[in-house]
């Protein structure tokens, strides 16, 4: 009988999991028997900081665990500074704490990994410190040194013990995650020489991949040095793949435009050259670019042919390239010049969008506290304004929400039957921890599973909580279903909110297109060696973010994932474009800066048919200028006029897109 994922995660667990486990059962026990030897006023929340920081790789501990520190820290200093200043008006200090809150959700939007992190913490710390601080503001410092206390307790215990016992290194696992993304960019290359790479499926599968191996390289950069070149290493992996992808669908641009004779002559070329990106043996590779060098200066192949054969060995270079790399991530020995990150999308009024959804639902709560003076709403006001920061800037907020309320109500069950069963009944710390120990391990096994990640999480977190372990233990019912009651109205307020304010799909693939557009016009006049890595991480952002909507959306309106792929295609021909013209001299440079003017405004405007010809026009008075240039018969300059050719031919197809897919 076959077992579903999530009963195996618990009945028949991995190895790594059960040792994922007892290191965060260990630290969790280390940090609270301290909170206790230190007299602590609460020292749950200790405990509960170890689960939150907990991962199983020791780099991603180290990283998460240091910015939240800095974001706990900047949070504690606002908290006291807003209780400061508006103590006797609960409303106005309400206020201010929703727009510090939303204020975190829109930053945490804008910037990624662990700074977005940061602000997530320094949103919803103000929270914690100061809600329950309303009724009592003179405590407001005491509270705000014993939170930063506790945490940052918690956050050593779980560092210490993560980096000591049972190291799992991110870096060790950097080598198999560069060797499956080559594989996957391998496959997708090959799907885009066969033409088969119109559908996002394929090539999401590639970008996702790159942008989750951007963030096991921001974790590797805390394992020291050896962590640190894997680091840059997979940072020009990363450029690399992006590249080849993009030459690999140049190719296949390139093959749409030659004849049946020249497709025939081409035909043992491509047939060879799939075999080898199959095969991804570098002598081959090398052995075949070589060849293809020689085949694409044949003066007696047409020009489209001979530029198509110059695209297979640029892209058999581009795949040498990525192999060295992905060699180099394993080696931890960083071959080439280090390069920034990739550049990622940034949308400023998505961002106040999310932070505006994440202050109106604190403020939602807030107005029924101030209505119902019900004291335990506080609880639900802090649990609101944890989901807001946590998820509010999420397009499935309300799924996750829903999850955390799962474990929310699983915590409640398991922290009746231990607080009003077990813990009145037994005494001494050894007996509180098997109480405590036995749900928090089964919870620490789920949270291995990505699968269980957050739900299991979340009953860690709420079962800590609703228990509250600490020096004075009260064991009273009413007051544990008063707790759990705010917390459940909580959170669903801010479910509630989050159904009422989605973020419009059609709205915000529009933002994406015109995003695309300035960013096309922008690298006409880009510093041209950071040009590849810019624009290519921002479009596979862009991308993967337009696929995010691509089922939801009329089949009309679909047309932006194409659009999306054609900007890529464009932008690819004009980075070589720039690169083929980067020697120009004289007359020649000056009408390729004019045309690279020109082009920038043409770019900004939407791709219609009746702005078909703009591009034309300018094409051809650059091939003009090319012709009557006296070295214009070079290479280089050869290979400039198939990348107008092929920025016409992409153009075109853009300008003619809503008349194939229905307006947009």
């Amino acid at each position: 009988m076959q077992l579903s994922p999530a009963i195996h995660a618990f009945v028949a667990p991995q190895g790594t999991a059960l040792t994922f486990a007892c290191k965060t059962l260990l630290a969790g026990g280390i940090a609270l028997w301290l909170s206790f030897r230190l007299d602590l006023e609460q020292p749950q929340w200790a405990l509960m900081t170890v689960f939150i920081v907990s991962q199983p790789l020791s780099g991603m501990v180290i990283a998460k665990g240091l910015y939240r520190l800095l974001g706990t820290l900047a949070g504690t200093v606002m908290a006291v500074l807003f209780m400061a200043l508006f103590a006797q008006a609960p409303w106005l200090f309400l206020l201010v704490l929703a727009l510090w809150l939303g204020l975190c959700t829109a930053a945490s939007t804008s910037l990624r990994n662990h700074v977005s992190y940061a602000f997530v913490l320094a949103g919803y710390t103000v929270a914690i410190i100061g809600l329950p601080a309303i009724s009592q503001p003179l405590q407001v410092f005491d509270q705000a040194v014993a939170r930063c206390s506790e945490i940052c307790l918690g956050i050593v215990c779980a560092s210490v013990v993560s980096a000591t016992l049972w190291p799992q290194r991110v870096e060790e696992s950097l080598g198999k995650l560069a060797q499956d993304t080559l594989q996957v960019a391998l496959h997708a290359a090959v799907n885009a020489v066969q033409g088969k790479a119109r559908e996002p499926e394929g090539i999401l599968q590639l970008l996702g991949r790159i942008v989750a191996a951007d963030a096991q390289r921001d974790h590797a950069w805390f394992e020291g040095y050896q962590g640190q070149q894997r680091a840059k290493a997979l940072r020009l992996l990363s450029r690399d793949i992006l590249s080849l992808l993009r030459t690999a669908r140049g190719v296949s641009r390139q093959r749409r435009m030659l004849d049946a004779a020249d497709e025939q002559r081409l035909g043992p070329w491509i047939a060879e050259l799939l075999a080898a990106l199959q095969g991804r043996n570098l002598d081959t590779l090398q052995a075949l670019r070589e060849r293809l060098i020689d085949a694409a200066s044949d003066s007696e192949l047409s020009n489209d042919l001979r530029y198509c054969l110059a695209r297979c060995q640029v892209l058999l270079f581009k795949v040498i390239q990525a192999e060295r790399a992905a060699a180099g991530v394993a080696s931890g020995r960083l071959e080439g010049a280090d390069l920034p990150g990739l550049s990622w999308h940034r949308d400023w009024l998505v961002a106040l969008f999310y932070g505006a959804r994440s202050a109106l639902a604190l403020l939602g709560i807030a107005t029924f506290w101030l209505a119902s003076a019900w004291p335990a709403a506080i609880g639900g006001m802090l649990m609101a304004g944890i989901i807001c920061s946590l998820f509010a800037n999420r397009d499935n907020a309300v799924e996750i929400s829903l999850s955390f309320l799962r474990g929310i109500l699983y915590a409640l069950l398991a922290a009746a039957l231990v607080d009003q069963w077990l813990l009145p009944q037994w005494n001494g710390f050894p007996l509180l921890c098997m109480a405590l120990g036995v749900p928090l391990f089964f919870a620490a096994l789920g949270m291995a599973v990505p699968l269980l990640t957050g739900t299991a999480t979340t009953f860690a977190i709420q079962f800590v909580t609703l228990v509250a372990p600490h020096n004075n233990m009260q064991y009273d019912f009413a007051s544990l279903l008063n707790s759990a009651q705010a917390t459940l109205i909580g959170v669903g307020f801010a479910v509630v909110v989050f159904r009422l304010l989605p973020l419009p799909s059609d709205w915000m693939t529009r933002r994406l297109s015109d995003a695309i557009a300035a960013d096309l016009a922008r690298l006409t006049r880009y510093p041209l060696p950071q040009a590849e890595g810019w624009f290519g991480g921002r479009m596979a952002d862009r991308l993967i973010r337009l696929a995010r909507h691509y089922s939801l959306l009329p089949s009309g309106m679909r047309r932006r994932w194409l659009a999306g792929l054609l900007a890529l295609d464009l932008g690819s021909e004009l980075i070589h474009l720039r690169t083929c013209m980067a020697g120009a001299q004289g007359e020649l440079r000056v009408q390729r800066e004019r045309f690279l003017a020109e082009l920038g405004k043409q770019l900004q405007g939407e791709p219609s048919p009746a702005r078909e010809a703009h591009l034309d026009a300018l094409c051809e008075r650059l091939e003009q200028a090319l012709d009557a240039h006296p070295d214009g018969q070079q290479e280089h300059y050869r290979l400039t006029r198939a990348a107008l050719r092929q920025l016409r031919y992409t153009w075109h197809q853009w300008c003619h897109l809503e008349d194939d897919h229905g307006p947009v």
